[in-house]
């Protein structure tokens, strides 16, 4: 989502995204013109008309479980959202939490109190 209109995101999809990502980006572009959301959220740039650059993942009951405001110069890491929602999906139905770097298919924790105190003793850091 961004100020831009709903054509200058078609533009941005067909000439640059599409080059990018095959087939573009498998998800709508929408268009906040004048900065409505983006001011929900406290990214809107009122003096710049801009929203900042940042992601928000929204779980299905509507709480924000993760958040990253970053400035135009420094690029996103698309590879970390998706790790992300993984994780959130995972945590959401198993109940277990995934540690740093967590992937699927790697250790997860078993919250409780059998825990507190051994995390060192079912996951290791990967450097």
């Amino acid at each position: 989502m961004s100020v831009d209109s709903v054509f200058v995101h078609k533009i941005w999809q067909k000439e640059e995204l599409s080059k990018m990502v095959e087939g573009g980006v498998p998800y709508p572009m929408l268009s906040d013109r004048g900065g409505k959301i983006g001011a929900v959220y406290g990214v809107y740039d009122e003096a710049a008309g801009v929203n900042v650059r940042g992601r928000f993942l929204i779980d299905p009951d509507g709480v924000i479980q993760a958040m990253e405001v970053l400035t135009p110069p420094v690029g996103r890491n698309p590879a970390e959202l998706v790790r992300q929602v993984k994780a959130f999906q995972h945590v959401r139905e198993t109940g277990e939490a995934t540690p740093s770097g967590w992937t699927p298919g790697k250790t997860t924790l078993k919250p409780g109190p059998d825990l507190v105190g051994k995390v060192w003793k079912v996951w290791k850091p990967e450097a």
